[in-house]
């Protein structure tokens, strides 16, 4: 397993010259492998080829200086290697679907790209087993291919509040397969009651009451808020092998306030005992 060092290693030059010119042949000479060995080993090991990581970690480093620092977006995207503004406007919008100017005004949190690490923490929790009771919500349906751009929009465009008639609410993310297209529909809306304002464009679903557990996502900052709600999705297909309890089908939802600046939120599965 000496090739997982050997990456770990060229993970660690890169890091370190995140603000410098950085080739494919630079960093497979760091670890003395060929450019087509080392893309072919990195990619696997990572996920990404080396071109692509390189290119998320610079954007979420610019992204922690838009909302961290007080630099203008230009002079910052310079120093990580984009020889224009243009160019910088681009790769964020592809990679967030919303501007650096939106993401700047509305501080709502993103799905950052932090360094890559083989080793990985536990994660665990125990959730809250409860009887809840039906209520209905008004949400807009999913038009992106990536959950985390559809919030991207939502929060930075302020649809939260348009659907409120500006009042603060908590905001609802609703996933529900769709068997006769073979795929997962996607909702974010809020509490009917509070619709009050313009609901162009919605429709309205009704959650069924009954029996769900609600796993709070761990505390986390602006930065790391979304990678911790990943985390706790992946730590709930683990928390059924064992619990007795098996998911039923039906609408499974998260819920939090992005102004409330609390980075946290909670994950809603109905479930049946085995």
């Amino acid at each position: 397993m000496d090739y997982l060092k050997h990456i770990e290693k060229a993970i660690d030059y890169i890091e370190e010259n995140l603000q410098h010119e950085l080739t494919l042949a630079d960093c497979a000479k760091v670890i003395g492998y060929s450019p087509y060995h080392f893309l072919r080993i990195f990619r696997d090991v990572v996920g990404l080829t080396p071109a692509n990581y390189i290119r998320k970690r610079r954007i979420t480093e610019i992204s922690k200086e838009i909302i961290h620092g007080n630099s203008y977006i230009s002079p910052i995207a310079f120093q990580y290697g984009f020889n224009s503004k243009e160019n910088f406007v681009r790769a964020f919008k592809m990679e967030h679907h919303i501007l650096p100017t939106e993401y700047k005004e509305a501080q709502n949190s993103l799905k950052l790209y932090e360094r890559f690490r083989l080793e990985t923490k536990d994660f665990s929790m125990l959730p809250r087993i409860l009887e809840i009771q039906s209520f209905s919500l008004t949400v807009y349906k999913c038009d992106e291919e990536i959950i985390p751009n559809f919030w991207n929009k939502y929060n930075a465009r302020g649809l939260s509040k348009k659907l409120s008639g500006g009042r603060e609410v908590l905001d609802y993310g609703v996933s529900d397969f769709n068997h006769e297209e073979n795929k997962l529909d996607y909702y974010i809306g809020i509490p009917s009651e509070y619709a009050a304002g313009d609901t162009q464009n919605t429709q309205k679903l009704c959650i069924p009451g009954g029996l769900y557990a609600i796993f709070s996502t761990p505390e986390a900052t602006q930065d790391t808020f979304v990678s911790q709600i990943h985390g706790t999705w992946d730590y709930i297909k683990e928390w059924f092998k064992d619990s007795g309890y098996v998911r039923k089908s039906g609408y499974e939802f998260e819920c939090y306030c992005e102004k409330s600046r609390r980075f946290s939120e909670d994950i809603y599965i109905p479930l049946e005992k085995k």
